[in-house]
């Protein structure tokens, strides 16, 4: 009986119509376009990821209109044409038309965003990588108006508002999900499914850092609105909270940070500004009680190296271990302009296919955005509920661990103190924060 009623809900989802979505891509820095400042970024991603994986999407026929919201008008001209040289003109004359916002001949209007979120209708998608202070604004404004969300990590920086998009999400029936790629390397898929095979957790190291050099991408923001540990240190936390899933929660978190570098010359970040935050966090197994111990490091201090992003992590438990280097796939090359590079294109790739198109369709950069995109489509159809998705996809519903560990670890900075976290099935999870130490 219930193999029939499973295929006929297969045979029903299978005629479902997807039409395509408008999309708003808020934000027009390194992520999105490869365009940093007055040129091209000179890390890893020098043609972006957002918006190529967008402008694809749109060549397959997920997607119709694409506008970029920004601050800054005037930019528009210099991303056009790099959009134009990096992409259309690589990629067969991929069609790389935006409308954007604001308009080219203004100097700067930090709500630019409404006004792009405006034209769209409800069951529309947008993306946001913007600093993450602003992620909350936006993503509000979009959910209020039935739009489906795509935000980069940190979702938020606190667990109320976490909570409270949550909430808008299921009032407005709106998709929102957070922009975890990790979980599409196949390489973390494969260590989340045998971690949970190994029984109870001891313990968890992970370390993730940028070269310095990004400290003049990140300037504006670094120090004065977010640190390195929700920059960085949140890819890793979800790895390991979704490696945990209903099987431990955490605790307690202490953090300690290192300073220097960012705060000195040429950056000249806010004094104190981490280079380097790590959050000790205590897990408790929700079955025996036992508990384990994780480490998260993360730091936009590192020297120029064989790779933009030093990424790993040891993960023990009682009947074994697992260690992942993320940064290092066994693929190196040296050339006169580059001596020497470990690549990674299981993430992007961008070379083009035989007939020039793009060709970087299974690596786990586009994949989480064609996954956003398709879940939308999916739920604008009537196949699923966005709750359905919460354990197919890292909705912001199934994240709020993260978000618990991450602002946990900014109280434990900015106030010397441990941080405990409280959970319930009914309630999610809770700061416990000393009335002494409040104000």
């Amino acid at each position: 009986m219930n193999n029939n009623k499973e295929e006929e809900n297969r045979l029903k989802r299978k005629k479902v119509v997807q039409h395509p979505v408008n999309a708003v891509l808020c934000g027009t820095g390194e992520y999105t376009t490869g365009y940093v400042h007055t040129g091209g970024s000179k890390s890893d991603k020098k043609v972006g990821v957002v918006g190529l994986c967008m402008f694809e999407l749109r060549r397959l026929g997920h997607v119709a209109e694409i506008s970029m919201a920004g601050t800054t008008g005037k930019k528009f001209g210099g991303i056009r044409d790099h959009l134009k040289t990096k992409i259309s003109d690589v990629y067969g004359g991929l069609d790389v038309s935006i409308n954007s916002f604001p308009a080219d001949d203004v100097a700067r209007d930090v709500h630019a965003y409404r006004e792009a979120i405006d034209t769209l209708k409800p069951g529309d998608v947008i993306t946001i990588f913007t600093p993450d202070p602003t992620h909350f604004e936006i993503a509000k404004y979009a959910i209020e108006r039935g739009v489906h969300v795509l935000v980069t990590k940190p979702a938020v920086m606190t667990l109320a508002h976490h909570k409270e998009l949550v909430v808008l999400a299921k009032e407005h029936n709106v998709l929102v999900m957070v922009e975890f790629h990790k979980r599409w390397d196949p390489i973390y898929t494969d260590a989340k499914a045998r971690a949970r095979t190994l029984g109870g957790f001891s313990f968890f190291s992970s370390f993730m850092s940028q070269p310095k050099f990004q400290l003049n991408t990140f300037k504006s923001w670094a120090g004065k609105l977010s640190d390195i540990s929700y920059y960085l240190n949140s890819h890793h936390i979800d790895m390991h909270c979704w490696m945990m899933d209903g099987r431990a929660v955490p605790i307690r978190v202490v953090a300690s940070a290192s300073t220097g570098v960012a705060e000195s010359e040429p950056f000249n970040c806010p004094k104190g500004t981490e280079d380097s935050i790590t959050l000790m966090t205590t897990w408790k197994m929700l079955d025996t009680g036992t508990t384990g111990t994780a480490v998260y490091t993360s730091s936009w201090a590192a020297p120029t190296s064989d790779v933009h992003s030093q990424q790993r992590f040891h993960f023990m438990a009682h009947k074994g271990d697992i260690n992942v280097d993320q940064a290092h796939r066994g693929y190196f090359v040296a050339s006169d302009d580059n001596p020497f590079a470990s690549v990674n294109p299981l993430y992007m790739s961008y070379a083009p296919s035989p007939e020039g198109h793009f060709n970087g369709h299974s690596g786990y950069g586009y994949k989480s955005i064609e996954s956003f995109v398709k879940a939308a489509q999916a739920v604008n159809s009537g196949e699923f509920h966005p709750s359905e998705l919460d354990d197919r996809l890292p909705t912001l519903a199934s994240t709020e661990a993260t978000t618990a560990i991450l602002e946990a670890g900014r109280i434990s900075l900015d106030k010397g103190i441990h941080v405990d976290i409280k959970f319930s099935e009914e309630k999610g999870f809770a700061l416990v924060i000393p009335e002494s130490v409040k104000a």
